[in-house]
Protein backbone atom coordinates (compact mmCIF):
# COMPACT_ATOMS: atom_id res chain seq x y z
CA UNK A 1 0.00 0.00 0.00
CA UNK A 2 1.81 3.04 -1.16
CA UNK A 3 2.28 6.22 1.26
CA UNK A 4 4.77 7.52 -0.77
CA UNK A 5 5.74 8.05 -4.37
CA UNK A 6 8.04 8.73 -6.94
CA UNK A 7 8.82 12.37 -7.20
CA UNK A 8 5.92 12.86 -5.15
CA UNK A 9 6.58 16.35 -2.81
CA UNK A 10 3.74 16.56 0.32
CA UNK A 11 4.90 20.27 0.19
CA UNK A 12 4.23 20.92 -3.81
CA UNK A 13 0.53 21.99 -4.61
CA UNK A 14 -0.99 19.80 -8.04
CA UNK A 15 -0.04 20.98 -11.17
CA UNK A 16 -1.45 23.96 -13.34
CA UNK A 17 0.02 22.67 -16.14
CA UNK A 18 -2.51 22.51 -18.81
CA UNK A 19 -0.73 19.71 -20.94
CA UNK A 20 -0.72 17.39 -18.01
CA UNK A 21 -4.61 18.00 -16.76
CA UNK A 22 -4.86 16.79 -20.84
CA UNK A 23 -2.64 14.01 -20.94
CA UNK A 24 -2.58 12.68 -17.03
CA UNK A 25 0.11 10.68 -15.01
CA UNK A 26 -2.00 10.24 -12.02
CA UNK A 27 -5.62 10.02 -11.46
CA UNK A 28 -6.69 9.84 -7.90
CA UNK A 29 -9.75 7.87 -7.33
CA UNK A 30 -11.42 8.66 -4.23
CA UNK A 31 -14.42 6.06 -3.22
CA UNK A 32 -16.24 5.79 0.16
CA UNK A 33 -16.32 1.67 -1.31
CA UNK A 34 -20.30 1.77 -2.05
CA UNK A 35 -19.54 3.31 -5.08
CA UNK A 36 -16.88 1.58 -6.36
CA UNK A 37 -18.72 -0.96 -8.87
CA UNK A 38 -19.76 3.04 -10.57
CA UNK A 39 -16.25 4.51 -10.28
CA UNK A 40 -13.73 1.85 -11.75
CA UNK A 41 -15.11 1.71 -15.42
CA UNK A 42 -14.89 5.32 -15.87
CA UNK A 43 -11.51 4.77 -14.05
CA UNK A 44 -10.50 2.23 -16.64
CA UNK A 45 -11.78 4.03 -19.57
CA UNK A 46 -8.97 6.97 -18.46
CA UNK A 47 -6.12 4.93 -17.60
CA UNK A 48 -6.35 2.90 -20.84
CA UNK A 49 -7.39 5.77 -22.79
CA UNK A 50 -4.45 8.02 -21.53
CA UNK A 51 -1.82 5.67 -19.87
CA UNK A 52 -2.35 7.50 -16.49
CA UNK A 53 -1.15 5.43 -13.18
CA UNK A 54 -4.86 4.91 -10.89
CA UNK A 55 -4.48 5.48 -7.17
CA UNK A 56 -7.34 4.14 -5.49
CA UNK A 57 -7.83 6.24 -2.03
CA UNK A 58 -10.26 5.26 0.79
CA UNK A 59 -10.59 7.33 3.81
CA UNK A 60 -11.97 6.25 7.16
CA UNK A 61 -13.59 8.96 9.78
CA UNK A 62 -13.07 7.81 13.23
CA UNK A 63 -16.76 7.75 13.85
CA UNK A 64 -17.07 4.90 10.92
CA UNK A 65 -14.40 2.89 13.00
CA UNK A 66 -16.03 2.61 16.14
CA UNK A 67 -17.86 -0.65 16.34
CA UNK A 68 -20.06 -1.43 19.72
CA UNK A 69 -18.92 -3.54 22.42
CA UNK A 70 -21.59 -6.33 24.26
CA UNK A 71 -22.30 -3.82 26.87
CA UNK A 72 -23.29 -0.92 23.98
CA UNK A 73 -20.25 1.18 24.55
CA UNK A 74 -18.66 2.15 21.59
CA UNK A 75 -14.33 1.25 21.02
CA UNK A 76 -11.91 2.50 18.81
CA UNK A 77 -10.35 -0.39 16.80
CA UNK A 78 -9.48 0.88 13.39
CA UNK A 79 -7.37 -1.64 12.16
CA UNK A 80 -10.43 -4.50 11.05
CA UNK A 81 -12.05 -1.68 9.17
CA UNK A 82 -8.48 -0.78 7.40
CA UNK A 83 -7.79 -4.17 6.76
CA UNK A 84 -11.75 -4.45 4.79
CA UNK A 85 -11.10 -1.47 3.33
CA UNK A 86 -7.44 -2.34 1.73
CA UNK A 87 -8.55 -5.54 0.54
CA UNK A 88 -11.94 -4.25 -1.15
CA UNK A 89 -9.40 -1.88 -3.17
CA UNK A 90 -6.68 -4.34 -3.60
CA UNK A 91 -9.29 -6.17 -6.11
CA UNK A 92 -10.08 -3.53 -8.02
CA UNK A 93 -6.27 -3.04 -8.52
CA UNK A 94 -5.37 -6.23 -9.16
CA UNK A 95 -8.41 -6.05 -11.77
CA UNK A 96 -6.88 -2.99 -13.22
CA UNK A 97 -3.22 -4.94 -13.55
CA UNK A 98 -5.02 -7.73 -15.53
CA UNK A 99 -5.69 -4.74 -18.42
CA UNK A 100 -2.19 -3.45 -18.11
CA UNK A 101 -2.89 -0.48 -15.83
CA UNK A 102 -0.58 0.74 -13.05
CA UNK A 103 -2.82 0.94 -9.91
CA UNK A 104 -2.05 1.03 -5.79
CA UNK A 105 -4.65 1.29 -3.43
CA UNK A 106 -4.33 3.03 0.03
CA UNK A 107 -6.91 3.51 2.81
CA UNK A 108 -6.22 6.33 5.48
CA UNK A 109 -8.10 7.64 8.77
CA UNK A 110 -8.85 11.19 9.33
CA UNK A 111 -11.06 14.08 7.91
CA UNK A 112 -12.17 12.23 3.87
CA UNK A 113 -11.79 15.49 2.30
CA UNK A 114 -8.62 17.24 3.66
CA UNK A 115 -7.21 13.24 3.15
CA UNK A 116 -8.21 13.52 -0.40
CA UNK A 117 -6.98 16.89 -1.03
CA UNK A 118 -3.77 16.15 0.72
CA UNK A 119 -3.33 12.71 -1.12
CA UNK A 120 -4.02 14.80 -4.33
CA UNK A 121 -0.72 17.06 -3.43
CA UNK A 122 1.43 14.17 -2.41
CA UNK A 123 0.71 12.38 -5.39
CA UNK A 124 0.89 14.92 -7.62
CA UNK A 125 -2.22 13.93 -8.98
CA UNK A 126 -3.48 15.35 -12.34
CA UNK A 127 -7.11 14.98 -11.86
CA UNK A 128 -9.26 13.59 -9.03
CA UNK A 129 -12.22 10.73 -9.88
CA UNK A 130 -15.00 11.05 -6.79
CA UNK A 131 -18.49 9.73 -6.62
CA UNK A 132 -21.78 11.83 -5.42
CA UNK A 133 -25.35 10.60 -4.59
CA UNK A 134 -28.50 12.39 -4.90
CA UNK A 135 -31.58 11.48 -2.91
CA UNK A 136 -35.09 11.88 -4.06
CA UNK A 137 -38.51 12.31 -3.29
CA UNK A 138 -38.87 15.99 -4.06
CA UNK A 139 -35.75 16.30 -6.07
CA UNK A 140 -33.79 17.37 -3.49
CA UNK A 141 -29.91 16.61 -4.18
CA UNK A 142 -27.15 15.79 -1.85
CA UNK A 143 -23.84 16.60 -3.22
CA UNK A 144 -22.09 15.52 0.12
CA UNK A 145 -19.80 17.40 2.20
CA UNK A 146 -16.91 15.62 1.22
CA UNK A 147 -17.47 16.44 -2.50
CA UNK A 148 -18.16 19.93 -2.28
CA UNK A 149 -15.09 20.42 0.07
CA UNK A 150 -12.84 18.93 -2.53
CA UNK A 151 -14.35 21.30 -5.93
CA UNK A 152 -13.73 24.18 -3.65
CA UNK A 153 -10.28 23.26 -2.73
CA UNK A 154 -8.38 21.69 -5.27
CA UNK A 155 -7.04 23.44 -8.37
CA UNK A 156 -7.07 21.20 -10.83
CA UNK A 157 -9.89 19.11 -12.80
CA UNK A 158 -12.60 17.27 -10.77
CA UNK A 159 -14.48 14.81 -12.60
CA UNK A 160 -17.40 13.36 -10.98
CA UNK A 161 -19.89 10.37 -11.54
CA UNK A 162 -22.91 10.57 -10.82
CA UNK A 163 -25.55 7.84 -9.16
CA UNK A 164 -27.12 8.08 -12.94
CA UNK A 165 -23.93 7.94 -14.92
CA UNK A 166 -22.89 4.82 -17.29
CA UNK A 167 -20.26 4.46 -19.92
CA UNK A 168 -21.53 5.56 -23.62
CA UNK A 169 -22.40 2.99 -26.28
CA UNK A 170 -19.34 2.73 -28.51
CA UNK A 171 -21.57 2.97 -31.66
CA UNK A 172 -22.02 6.53 -32.98
CA UNK A 173 -20.19 9.98 -32.89
CA UNK A 174 -18.39 10.19 -29.36
CA UNK A 175 -19.21 14.04 -27.92
CA UNK A 176 -17.79 15.95 -25.56
CA UNK A 177 -20.01 18.93 -24.07
CA UNK A 178 -18.73 22.04 -22.79
CA UNK A 179 -21.49 24.29 -21.09
CA UNK A 180 -19.96 27.70 -20.74
CA UNK A 181 -20.53 31.05 -19.76
CA UNK A 182 -18.92 33.08 -21.64
CA UNK A 183 -17.08 34.36 -19.71
CA UNK A 184 -13.42 35.36 -20.32
CA UNK A 185 -12.29 32.65 -17.62
CA UNK A 186 -13.91 30.10 -19.51
CA UNK A 187 -11.52 29.80 -22.23
CA UNK A 188 -9.02 27.63 -20.76
CA UNK A 189 -11.82 25.01 -20.07
CA UNK A 190 -12.77 25.35 -23.47
CA UNK A 191 -9.07 24.61 -24.47
CA UNK A 192 -9.30 21.72 -21.82
CA UNK A 193 -12.34 20.16 -22.53
CA UNK A 194 -10.90 20.67 -26.93
CA UNK A 195 -8.30 18.84 -26.02
CA UNK A 196 -9.84 16.05 -24.35
CA UNK A 197 -11.88 15.71 -27.36
CA UNK A 198 -9.39 15.58 -29.55
CA UNK A 199 -7.57 12.64 -27.23
CA UNK A 200 -11.06 10.69 -27.77
CA UNK A 201 -11.61 11.50 -31.01
CA UNK A 202 -14.96 12.98 -29.94
CA UNK A 203 -16.71 16.65 -31.30
CA UNK A 204 -16.49 19.15 -29.20
CA UNK A 205 -20.04 21.24 -28.58
CA UNK A 206 -19.97 24.57 -26.79
CA UNK A 207 -23.37 25.28 -25.01
CA UNK A 208 -24.70 28.67 -24.05
CA UNK A 209 -27.67 28.99 -22.47
CA UNK A 210 -29.47 31.85 -22.48
CA UNK A 211 -33.06 33.15 -21.20
CA UNK A 212 -36.43 31.83 -22.82
CA UNK A 213 -36.88 33.30 -26.00
CA UNK A 214 -39.94 35.80 -24.59
CA UNK A 215 -38.11 37.31 -21.67
CA UNK A 216 -35.24 38.32 -24.14
CA UNK A 217 -37.94 39.56 -26.84
CA UNK A 218 -39.49 41.45 -23.95
CA UNK A 219 -36.23 43.23 -24.29
CA UNK A 220 -36.03 43.59 -27.67
CA UNK A 221 -32.77 41.38 -27.37
CA UNK A 222 -31.85 39.14 -30.83
CA UNK A 223 -32.72 35.28 -29.84
CA UNK A 224 -31.15 32.22 -31.07
CA UNK A 225 -28.59 32.22 -34.45
CA UNK A 226 -29.00 36.14 -34.61
CA UNK A 227 -27.78 36.65 -30.25
CA UNK A 228 -24.77 37.61 -29.53
CA UNK A 229 -23.96 35.08 -27.54
CA UNK A 230 -24.15 32.77 -30.67
CA UNK A 231 -21.58 35.18 -32.32
CA UNK A 232 -19.37 35.15 -29.26
CA UNK A 233 -19.60 31.21 -29.55
CA UNK A 234 -18.74 31.16 -33.31
CA UNK A 235 -15.58 33.04 -31.71
CA UNK A 236 -14.86 30.96 -29.13
CA UNK A 237 -15.18 28.06 -31.27
CA UNK A 238 -12.63 29.17 -33.93
CA UNK A 239 -10.37 30.50 -31.20
CA UNK A 240 -10.36 26.81 -29.14
CA UNK A 241 -9.85 25.09 -32.71
CA UNK A 242 -6.68 27.34 -33.39
CA UNK A 243 -4.93 27.42 -30.21
CA UNK A 244 -2.66 29.04 -28.45
CA UNK A 245 0.08 26.11 -29.29
CA UNK A 246 -1.53 25.16 -32.83
CA UNK A 247 -3.54 22.28 -32.83
CA UNK A 248 -2.15 19.52 -34.86
CA UNK A 249 -5.46 17.22 -34.61
CA UNK A 250 -8.44 18.86 -36.31
CA UNK A 251 -11.35 17.95 -34.80
CA UNK A 252 -15.45 19.46 -35.11
CA UNK A 253 -16.09 22.30 -32.69
CA UNK A 254 -19.83 22.92 -33.04
CA UNK A 255 -21.45 26.27 -31.42
CA UNK A 256 -24.58 26.17 -29.85
CA UNK A 257 -27.06 28.42 -28.25
CA UNK A 258 -30.50 26.66 -26.29
CA UNK A 259 -33.21 28.79 -24.08
CA UNK A 260 -34.74 27.95 -21.11
CA UNK A 261 -33.50 26.13 -17.84
CA UNK A 262 -29.49 25.75 -17.22
CA UNK A 263 -30.03 22.93 -15.87
CA UNK A 264 -32.77 21.23 -18.07
CA UNK A 265 -30.92 22.71 -21.23
CA UNK A 266 -27.62 21.02 -20.22
CA UNK A 267 -28.95 17.55 -19.26
CA UNK A 268 -30.87 17.73 -22.37
CA UNK A 269 -28.27 18.28 -24.55
CA UNK A 270 -25.82 15.89 -23.22
CA UNK A 271 -28.50 13.27 -23.36
CA UNK A 272 -29.73 14.07 -26.94
CA UNK A 273 -25.75 13.56 -27.88
CA UNK A 274 -24.74 10.97 -25.47
CA UNK A 275 -21.95 12.99 -24.34
CA UNK A 276 -18.67 10.97 -22.79
CA UNK A 277 -18.16 14.07 -20.66
CA UNK A 278 -19.89 17.42 -19.57
CA UNK A 279 -16.88 20.01 -18.94
CA UNK A 280 -18.33 23.02 -16.89
CA UNK A 281 -16.61 26.65 -17.73
CA UNK A 282 -15.05 27.68 -14.88
CA UNK A 283 -16.99 28.80 -11.86
CA UNK A 284 -16.96 31.69 -9.66
CA UNK A 285 -15.58 30.14 -6.22
CA UNK A 286 -18.39 31.64 -4.50
CA UNK A 287 -20.68 29.32 -6.40
CA UNK A 288 -19.04 26.16 -4.31
CA UNK A 289 -18.62 27.46 -1.50
CA UNK A 290 -22.50 27.45 -0.87
CA UNK A 291 -23.86 24.40 -3.83
CA UNK A 292 -27.10 25.33 -2.29
CA UNK A 293 -27.66 28.34 -3.73
CA UNK A 294 -25.77 27.31 -7.13
CA UNK A 295 -27.93 24.72 -8.66
CA UNK A 296 -26.89 24.34 -12.27
CA UNK A 297 -23.61 23.04 -10.88
CA UNK A 298 -25.49 20.84 -7.92
CA UNK A 299 -27.71 19.69 -10.16
CA UNK A 300 -25.88 18.40 -13.23
CA UNK A 301 -23.25 16.93 -11.67
CA UNK A 302 -26.49 14.88 -9.72
CA UNK A 303 -28.42 14.28 -12.53
CA UNK A 304 -25.46 13.70 -15.66
CA UNK A 305 -25.78 10.58 -17.51
CA UNK A 306 -21.89 10.71 -18.04
CA UNK A 307 -19.24 12.13 -15.99
CA UNK A 308 -19.08 15.88 -15.19
CA UNK A 309 -15.36 17.84 -15.29
CA UNK A 310 -15.21 21.05 -13.48
CA UNK A 311 -12.46 23.10 -13.02
CA UNK A 312 -12.18 25.89 -10.40
CA UNK A 313 -11.53 29.93 -11.63
CA UNK A 314 -8.40 30.22 -9.86
CA UNK A 315 -6.96 26.97 -11.40
CA UNK A 316 -8.58 27.94 -14.41
CA UNK A 317 -6.57 31.34 -14.76
CA UNK A 318 -3.13 29.66 -13.61
CA UNK A 319 -3.90 27.39 -17.27
CA UNK A 320 -4.83 30.92 -18.68
CA UNK A 321 -1.20 32.28 -17.85
CA UNK A 322 0.14 28.86 -19.24
CA UNK A 323 -1.59 28.79 -21.88
CA UNK A 324 -0.45 33.01 -22.76
CA UNK A 325 3.15 31.81 -21.84
CA UNK A 326 3.60 28.82 -24.68
CA UNK A 327 2.09 31.14 -27.31
CA UNK A 328 4.72 34.15 -26.52
CA UNK A 329 7.58 30.74 -27.01
CA UNK A 330 5.75 29.80 -30.02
Amino acid sequence: MPDTAPNASPAAGPSTDLGRWIHPSVLLVATDLSDLDRLMPFAFQQAIETGTRLILLHVIEPVAAMPVDASGLPWYNPEGTLDFAEKELESWCKLARLQGIVCDAMAREGNAAQQIVASARQFEADRVLLGIRSRSRLGKLLLGSVAEQVLRSVNLPVITVGPEAHLPAERGERVVLHATTLRETSRPSAALAFQIAASQGAKLVLLHVLPPVDEMERKGLPTGLDSAAMHELRLLAAETAAGPTGNSRRIAVEPRVAHGNPIIEILAEASERRASLIVLGATHRSAFENLTRDRTVYRVLAHARCPVLTLRESAAASAELESERLALHR
